[in-house]
């Protein structure tokens, strides 16, 4: 396994100029596995608050696409964001888990599914560190990580909508970079050591401070 750690200051991408062939670019990518297209197609269905399919499917598959590795490679699960605030319940939330279930129960894959207005409730028993209500999917989206995490995509009026605050520089080049947000370094380094397992040569930006 190798990780090229790295310390130094690259310069933050500027979301303003991203080029629409970058955002294309993406989406063909991200469309070469199967299951993101299923469940982008279907996702409506869900009949989820502003639903996304975000996170480790999306950057992982444009991973597995530069690596020349099959789409679908090494991809744990498929993670759906939605927000709903005005039912903070499990039980509301676990209705729209066993939606998802069932819509894509043909897929084989495994989908998770998470309210982000109900994040604050069980965030800091999970992770030490208190997390402020979230406001919104995109807010969810803005608090991972790792910079080139940072994607959510949505069918929106019979066209792709992708969130990505950081651009696509990192995610194209293969860099890992801190996004702090929240303080968590450790959880941080975790992540990039096992995607260094799948995705040898990754850049990891060391987490400032350590």
């Amino acid at each position: 396994m190798e990780i090229r750690w790295s310390s130094e200051g690259l310069p933050l991408p500027d979301p303003s100029t991203i080029d629409c062939q970058d955002e294309e670019r993406f989406l063909a990518l991200v469309r070469r596995n199967p299951a993101n297209s299923l469940i982008l197609e279907r996702l409506p269905e869900l009949h989820a608050p502003d639903a996304h399919l975000v996170a480790g499917c999306l950057f992982q598959t444009v991973w597995n696409c530069l690596c020349g590795k099959r789409p679908d490679a090494d991809i744990v699960d498929y993670d759906i964001f939605y927000h709903d605030p005005a039912d903070l319940s499990w039980e509301a939330e676990n209705a729209v888990i066993e939606r998802a279930r069932t819509l894509f129960a043909d897929l084989r894959i495994e989908v998770q599914v998470r309210n982000q207005a109900r994040v604050h409730l069980w965030y800091g028993q999970k992770f030490g560190v208190a997390c402020p209500p979230l406001t919104s999917v995109r807010d969810g989206i803005d608090h991972f990580l790792n910079q080139s995490s940072c994607f959510g995509v949505r069918p929106c009026d019979g066209a792709t909508e992708v969130y990505a605050p950081f651009g696509f520089e990192d995610l194209f080049s293969m860099t890992v970079r801190p996004n702090r947000r929240c303080e968590l370094p450790e959880v941080y380094y975790g992540k990039a050591r096992r995607w260094a397992e799948a995705w040898p040569g990754l850049k990891v930006i060391s987490w400032p401070g350590t």
